[in-house]
Order: structure tokens, then C-alpha cells, then sequence
């Protein structure tokens, strides 16, 4: 007999609210699975496929999910209405936008925005340029703290339990697959805090080098970083830092000045 709150084969966890299975069910879709089936999201999720249906409907009804003619479900626009109205994300991005855009004009280079989601990144914001290489993440996708620029800034500047508990953790470089030891990434930690930007170059998916500062709220408190990344031996970070920094403090004296509106604190 099965134990009260265990899974029993392909059903549910007992008692489990159907708010925490919609919640699979729309976190279950990303950037390589962005149409799923009924039968590929009862996979993915393990609720049983009868309640996927049901679920589906009702999220398609609501606008949170929409049905393509193939019969396989996408993210509806509903929720992008809805994750427009987060201060931390798209408030930021609002103010930032302009500074970007001059940004990304006088580099040629991606300009990317992020914000710290816990002990992750989300990417917020991305302007492209067509020479400026692959870049591996999207908007609103999640970046590793200890391998990217952006995420070495919000990793420096973060809260000291949060700190620890990441610089403790035994962490990979990906996609590398190279183990990243203890002691040096205090040491880069160490270094943005000194120099005031994280500067990461990378062989993979093609080389790239890539430079991030911090931006502020008026109480000093971060509240994302910024970055440009560029071809490794075409992108100079001795010539791009001084503007990047720059445009970082802009952007920081305009959040500082309420521009966000609501609170946009680092979660």
C-alpha cells in the first residue's frame, strides 16, 4: 500500500493542487520544446494524460496556453501580457532600453540585460548584431551565476548567505564540461567587486568574450547587470569597458531618479 503523498504510478501526488500542476504543465515548455503534445507534456510532467486534457483546456480558455491546428499546445499570449507588468524585468528594461540601444549602436556587439532570480540570472533584455556571433541564451531564459559576465556581477554583489552558498557549491562550466574549482571563482568574485565589472572569455559554443557592469538602485542595492559580448579578438574590453560603465552608472542614476516605477530589488 502506498504511502500517503507518494506518486502511485502515473497518477498525481496526492493531495497535489491544481495550481501546482498548471504551473508544471506551463513550465514545462521552453526554447527546445516550445509546442508539446498532450502525450509529450504527460511525459515531461507525469500527470496522467486525461488530466493534462482537462488542464490544457481550461489554460487555453484562460489565454495562458493556445491550441495550433496540429492539435500540440504553445505559451499563449496571455502570459506575456501578464510577465509584462514584472517591475524587475521588463521595469528595468524599460528604463535601460535607450542607454542599450546607444550602447549596441556604438559597439556592434550584443548588449544583454539581466536580472538575479534567486541563485540564477534571467535574461531580461538582448539587442543583436549580425556579426557579433552566437550567443547562447534567450530572453527569459535562466544564466548560470558562476560562468557569465552578467552573472559573476550579480553573484559579487549579492546578498553574503546567498554568496557563500553558491562559492560552497561544487560548479561546472558549461557547455565546457570543465569542473570550476572553489578558490578561483572567489578569486573572479573578488575581482569584480575590486575592478567594478567581470570581464569572461570562453571558447564555446564559438569563442567569445564578454564584459558586464552592475546597475544600482538609489540604496546602492543591485539590481541587475548589463553586458556586451562580442567574437573573442574582435570584441576589446579595454575599449568597451569604459563605455559600458558608463552607460551602467546612466542607467543606475535613472533608476536611482524612480524611472522603474515599482521596487525592482533583486529577488
Amino acid at each position: 500500500m502506498n504511502e500517503p503523498g507518494k506518486p502511485r504510478g502515473r497518477r498525481p501526488i496526492v493531495g497535489e493542487p491544481v495550481l501546482d500542476r498548471a504551473f508544471r504543465l506551463l513550465t514545462a515548455f521552453g526554447a527546445d520544446d516550445a509546442q508539446l503534445s498532450l502525450t509529450a507534456l504527460s511525459v515531461k510532467t507525469g500527470i496522467p494524460i486525461s488530466s493534462v486534457l482537462r488542464l490544457c483546456k481550461k489554460l487555453a480558455d484562460l489565454g495562458m496556453l493556445e491550441r495550433t491546428g496540429e492539435g500540440t499546445y504553445v505559451i499563449g499570449l496571455k502570459l506575456l501580457e501578464v510577465a509584462s507588468l514584472a517591475p524587475r524585468g521588463h521595469g528595468l528594461r524599460a528604463v535601460a532600453m535607450p542607454f542599450m540601444e546607444d550602447l549596441h549602436k556604438a559597439t556592434n556587439h550584443h548588449v544583454l540585460l539581466a536580472v538575479r532570480d534567486h541563485d540564477e540570472a534571467v535574461l531580461v533584455e538582448r539587442l543583436s548584431a549580425h556579426e557579433a556571433g552566437r550567443i547562447m541564451y534567450r530572453i527569459g531564459g535562466r544564466v548560470p551565476l558562476h560562468s557569465t559576465s552578467v552573472g559573476l556581477v550579480l553573484l559579487a554583489y549579492a546578498d553574503p548567505e546567498l554568496k557563500e552558498e553558491i562559492l560552497n557549491r561544487k560548479l561546472m562550466l558549461e557547455p565546457e564540461g570543465q569542473d570550476l574549482p572553489s578558490g578561483e571563482l572567489r578569486a573572479r568574485v573578488a575581482m569584480v567587486r575590486q575592478q567594478g565589472f567581470s570581464v569572461v572569455s570562453r571558447p564555446l559554443p564559438e569563442p567569445a568574450t564578454s564584459v558586464a557592469a552592475p546597475i544600482f538602485d538609489r540604496g546602492q542595492q543591485i539590481v541587475g547587470a548589463m553586458s556586451v559580448l562580442g567574437p573573442m579578438g574582435v570584441m576589446e574590453p579595454r575599449v568597451v569597458i569604459p563605455a559600458l560603465v558608463a552607460v551602467a552608472r546612466a542607467v543606475s542614476r535613472a533608476v536611482a531618479s524612480g524611472s522603474t516605477g515599482p521596487n525592482v530589488s533583486s529577488g
